[in-house]
Formats: structure tokens, sequence, C-alpha cells
């Protein structure tokens, strides 16, 4: 059985660099020249992507798995930092090959870019630890102040809860509150400023480990999205070579290794797709 096993072990690594292989081939002409995929980012998502606070160097989930990806397709990866307002035009006009930052894929955005689904994100609410009893279901948030960066989704998944939950049974809407970013949210939550807050729940283990009992989770995600690379809407051959790397890692488990050494396991998906976000 011992052997049996080692046998299979071999076949699975052999089978994951044939694919890994297969995918750097796929690679379009122009990146396989430059020896690098630049890719914008944002680092000021933990765990997905931030900066480390003693080397100022760029850390998290997402610049590992870049990294790891560009290295099994034979080049480098590079990034270049801008802001969330501009991702989406960067790519667009060819300013840089993909976006690798925790970006959803939403089916409003495939106008624009093609996403490689690689994660998935639950739109959380959370509030200060101390108000736990006050908030023990998401339903008593109606008639609350509610905040969440205003250049997600997540405002609109506030709003549409509101209306579902709170609008549509009788109960006052929340005051949704457009906030600069999560960190905002957070620092206005902290202050007491808004009673609640809206956040990828991929993020939070970390954040609330990172400061202890300073926030509760309230209930479960109320949507779940898909998280992609970002291409060009037509890049088709850097689609499907991004898509075959992560297969391949899917297949070697190292895509697996990752997830849970940034406490991301239950945010991993079971298949690596293309445009699956609604």
């Amino acid at each position: 059985m011992l052997k049996r096993s080692v046998k299979h072990s071999l076949l699975g690594a052999v089978l994951a660099l044939s694919a890994g292989a297969a995918a750097a081939a796929e690679l379009p002409a122009a990146i396989r020249a430059k020896g690098a995929i630049t890719a914008a980012i944002v680092p000021n998502y933990p765990p997905l992507e931030m900066r480390d606070p003693a080397s100022n160097k760029l850390t998290g989930f997402d610049v590992e798995l870049g990294e790891a990806l560009a290295k099994s397709l034979g080049v480098k990866m590079e990034w270049q930092e801008t802001s969330f307002d501009q991702m989406l035009s960067s790519v667009r006009t060819g300013r840089v090959d993909i976006i690798l930052s925790g970006m959803s894929d939403l089916a409003t955005r495939q106008d624009t870019a093609s996403f490689v689904d690689y994660l998935r994100s639950g739109s959380q609410f959370f509030t200060q630890a101390s108000r736990a009893a006050e908030f023990s279901k998401p339903e008593g948030l109606c008639g609350k102040s509610v905040g969440a960066s205003r250049r997600t989704a997540l405002v609109n998944d506030i709003k549409e809860f509101s209306d579902r939950e709170c609008v549509a049974k009788g109960r006052p809407e929340i005051k949704v509150v457009g906030t600069e970013g999560s960190a905002d949210a957070r620092t206005q939550l902290r202050q007491g400023r808004i009673d609640a807050a809206m956040q990828g729940g991929e993020t939070l283990p970390y954040i609330m480990a990172q400061e202890p009992n300073t926030y509760a989770l309230v209930g479960e995600p109320v949507r779940y999205t898909l998280m992609g690379i970002a291409t060009g809407k037509d890049a088709t051959e850097l689609q499907n070579a991004l898509r075959d790397g992560l297969k391949a890692m899917v297949a070697d488990g190292s895509y697996a290794k990752l997830l849970e050494k940034w406490s991301l396991t239950p945010s991993g998906v079971p298949e690596i797709t293309i445009n699956a976000g609604k």
C-alpha cells in the first residue's frame, strides 16, 4: 500500500509539472519575451496583500500565489502598486498584464476584463466585540449605520440586505456609509461613528488575530462572490495560461498549502474557472 501511495504521489507530481510546462507554453509571446508578468496590486487588504511591517516588503497570499504561479510559467512577477480606482483601466489599456489584488469577479466588470477565478469571498457583517450581544443576528442592524469601502460591491450588498431583510419586512433601513477602504471602516467602527461594518470574510480571521477582542462577526456572510485574477477582456492566451498554471498548483498541493499558511482554507475553490462570477 505504501509503495502504491508513493507511486501515486510521484505520478501526481509529474502530471502537475507537465501541466505547468504546458501552461508556460500558452503564455503570450510578448510576456515570454520580456520574461515577466506585470501585476497591479493595492497592498492594503491583509492577508491577501500587504507590506510586512518589519521589512516593508510585499507579502500575503496573493503575493506568494502570484510569484509561485509566475515561476511555474517560467517568468517573474513584477508588482506595480496602484490605486483600486485605477486597476481596471490599467489592465484595459495594457499598462499591466493582470490584476492580482483580491478583486471580485462581478458580471458588471466582465465588460472590461476577464477573470481567472481562484478564491471565494463572503460579504460579512461585523461589529465591535463589546456590542456582540446587541447584534447577535444581521437583522439587528436594521436602522443602524453600517460602513464598507465605497470602491467595492460591499456597499451594494449592504443596501440589498437592507431592502430584503429590513424595508421589505417593515423595519427601518440600514444607513449605508461609504468609507475610504476597509481600514477606514474599521477605524470608524472602533471610534463608534458607525454601528457595524462589512468586509470580505476571507480577511477577518487575520484582522481579528491581529486585534484580539476588538471585533465580533454578525451572523454568516450574506453573499458569496468569486475573486479572480483580472486580464484584458480578450487576452485569451494569458487567461488560459494562468488557469492551467493554477490548476497545476491545485494538483501538486501548493495551492492548498498557501491557503493553510494564510488561514484561508475555507475560501479555497475546488475548481479554477474563467468568468464564473455573477
